[in-house]
């Protein structure tokens, strides 16, 4: 029995606003139940006694003291920028009737 139909792959196709064909609403629903099937194979495991983890191996996340520093000056900001009105960055105007 499948774990998914056609009809929740097409659902989900048009969620996701994809177009799909008849062929690959068909490929994507038997590609789902697979998966489907093998994350429901994982319920069978018995992962007692194994400690919860964010990651596979065992990672040092470095951390610096958290303080307060000067930040560039507006100079230096827009030291590299293409270009620069005074002190702030120029950039295209993005909303009609905008001036930029």
């Amino acid at each position: 029995m499948s774990r998914i139909s056609r009809a929740e792959v097409e659902r989900i196709a048009a969620l996701a606003r994809l177009s799909l064909d008849a062929d690959e609403v068909e490929r994507m629903t038997a590609d789902l139940d697979a998966m489907l099937d093998y994350v429901g194979s994982l319920a069978a495991l018995d992962v007692r006694g194994v400690e919860p983890s964010a990651h596979v191996l065992p990672l040092a996340t470095p951390l610096r003291p958290d303080r307060a520093e000067r930040g560039l000056s507006a100079q230096a900001a827009l030291a590299n920028a293409p270009r620069a009105v005074g002190t702030t960055f120029a950039v295209p105007a993005v909303i009609e009737g905008g001036e930029g």
